[in-house]
């Protein structure tokens, strides 16, 4: 007889092979688009270039003149890639940042028994990470516990601070009111650092941030505890996170409040500033929980859940959680998370993937610290740990070389009452780009002695492959490893045998 292999989109890993029976279990490199896995894009270099230190925060503008410039912000300073070249525009006197987060010195994350239950310590123990926005043509810019600083599209200057803006920022946002807002800084009256003041500009005027009768600049204090961790402008409002809570920022054009900042979800923190995206009018975030979220706007923080967590959470490299980096991949709705897996040290090197479109997970094996999607440019940008800038999903090969994926079912069960015998496969892929390597592993009982068949190489437009293969349980593997690589699972068509019940 022959059997069709047509699992349900998206990776199972919480369950035991035999539990997940007739879903994927496990792959890297592949996603699920329009039903089915397929090879991600390759990644082609952006420049001979590499950035100077690791790269926590990049952002992509044009100016208008229509030339494309990414701005990257390492650990020891800010660069921008522009018209082809790569410029240091690093403000004068910007000492380097830490490369590694040692965690809060609250309770789990950092000495034992030092510091507040579950709060942060007052010292900067987080790795340097940077946001950004432009500002008409110009790029606003500020380090994590820096202040703002601003660079007008000059190759020969370099960035320099904004007169009047708080001297220590958590994180920056430009908001949709032509705003600058600085989320968790410096009081205003007393100048003390406030890890829940948010402040922002007048309107249309960066540099005026003092309050009173004749300016729209104001100062928030949210309430509930905790600190500001990051935000992200959602449609025509701000989403700000503590490492508590969620809130919403409305502009309301009251003289006295321009804005207003209501709580929308509580025990939904954010773990670190760049673990936050948004897709649309919704917003996806990892919380410190490792659980994590979606926002739709005019809704309520919920749970998202996730079928490929247990793995990153029981694997997230200790006190590392800040340089987790959220990014989305608008050509296939896709969020990404990229994250530090202590199997790997702890640097980025793994990444989990969610399809808004039809709520399938996948993940995979890449060392990128920080991500921006394609607009202002075709092809999504990434950076990895060593600071090479690629164009991603372009070509089909890691800059040239091979680069490794694969996907792998849980247990497929015809009767468990008797052994099958699989003899051959009718192939069933699509775009199919080099070799593509056919495994199986079979047992006799959940919990028995796996016998592996294969590889069998299935080359482009094949027929037919012919092989044997004998168990009650099989797990099936497509897998591929060349310069360049892809392919597209379709439906793929097995001939079996029944055979004994022994």
């Amino acid at each position: 007889m022959r059997i069709p292999l047509d699992p349900p989109p998206g990776l199972w890993a919480e369950d035991t092979s035999h539990a997940a029976a007739g879903r994927w279990a496990d792959g890297s490199n592949v996603r699920f688009w329009r039903g089915r896995p397929q090879v991600i894009g390759g990644w082609e270099r952006l420049t001979g270039q590499a950035l100077n230190g690791v790269c926590r925060g990049a952002f992509g503008w044009t100016d208008r003149a229509g030339i494309q410039t990414f701005a990257f912000g390492t650990h020891t300073g800010l660069q921008v890639w522009r018209g082809g070249g790569l410029y240091d525009i690093t403000p004068v006197g910007l000492a380097p940042g830490l490369v590694d987060g040692a965690g809060g010195q609250g309770f789990g994350t950092g000495t034992y028994s030092s510091g507040n239950f579950s709060e942060p310590a007052a010292g900067d123990i987080f790795p340097r990470s940077w946001s950004f926005g432009a500002w008409g043509e110009t790029l606003l810019a500020s380090p994590r516990g820096g202040t703002l600083v601003a660079w007008g599209n000059n190759p020969a200057a370099v960035a320099t601070p904004v007169v009047g803006a708080p001297l220590q920022i958590t994180q920056i946002l430009t908001a949709p009111t032509d705003q600058v807002f600085a989320l968790g800084c410096n009081e205003e009256v007393s100048g003390r650092f406030n890890p829940l003041c948010l402040r922002h500009s007048s309107v249309r005027k960066s540099g005026e941030w003092t309050t009173g009768p004749a300016t729209t600049a104001r100062e928030y204090i949210l309430p509930g505890g905790g600190r500001i961790v990051g935000g992200r402008v959602i449609g025509s409002s701000l989403l700000v996170w503590t490492n508590h809570a969620l809130f919403l920022g409305s502009f309301v054009g009251s003289v006295g409040q321009p804005w207003r900042f209501d709580r929308v979800g509580e025990r939904c923190g954010l773990i670190g500033p760049q673990a936050a995206a948004v897709a649309g009018q919704s917003a996806y975030w990892l919380g410190p929980d490792l659980q994590f979220y979606r926002y739709d706007l005019g809704g309520a923080a919920e749970v998202l859940p996730c079928s490929v967590r247990r793995d990153m959470a029981d694997n997230l490299a200790a006190s590392q959680g800040d340089k987790i980096c959220a990014s989305t991949i608008s050509l296939y709705g896709e969020v990404r998370w990229d994250y530090p897996d202590q199997r790997d040290g702890v640097e980025n090197s793994r990444y989990v993937l969610f399809s808004t479109l039809d709520g399938a997970w996948s993940r995979g094996e890449m060392s990128r610290t920080a991500m921006i999607d394609a607009g202002p440019a075709a092809h999504p940008v990434g950076v990895d740990p060593q600071g090479a800038m690629f164009h991603h999903e372009r070509g089909q090969s890691a800059d040239g070389s091979g680069f490794s994926w694969f996907i792998e079912t849980a247990d497929q069960v015809m009767d468990e009452d008797r052994t099958v015998m699989a003899r051959g496969i009718w192939p069933d892929i699509a775009d199919q780009v080099g070799p593509v390597k056919l495994s199986f592993f079979s047992r006799l009982t959940p919990q028995g002695e796996v016998v592996a068949s294969g590889p069998f190489a299935l080359v482009p437009g094949q027929a037919r492959a012919d092989f044997r293969a004998t168990g009650r349980f099989f797990r099936i593997r497509f897998a591929g490893n060349s310069a360049p690589t892809a392919c597209r699972i379709g439906r793929p068509v097995f001939n079996v045998e029944l055979a004994g019940s022994r």
